[in-house]
């Protein structure tokens, strides 16, 4: 029954440190990676429209940063999608 909601901008940065064709995926594993630390979930789901706004310029270039909704229910399962600005 209760649901907590928060807004977050997570740092994708860390996605740099790896081989140039590897970015955009890391990114994705840094996003689920803030996503346990800060909302202590059972479960994750990331909405589509996140993963296309990280891969949007490709691989190669993901964005060093990105604001998102979380929303945890009363499972555990969180729904991360983007922030509306």
């Amino acid at each position: 029954m209760s649901e907590l909601e928060r807004i977050y901008t997570v740092p994708l940065g860390r996605a740099w440190i790896v081989q140039k064709f590897r970015r955009a995926e890391r990114a994705v594993m840094e996003l689920r990676k803030f996503t346990e630390r800060h909302m202590k979930p059972t479960e994750i789901v990331i909405d589509p429209s996140v993963n296309e706004a990280i891969w949007a310029r490709g691989i190669k270039n993901p964005p060093r940063k990105i604001r998102v909704k979380m929303t945890k229910d009363s499972d555990g399962l969180v729904v991360v999608t983007l922030a509306e600005a």
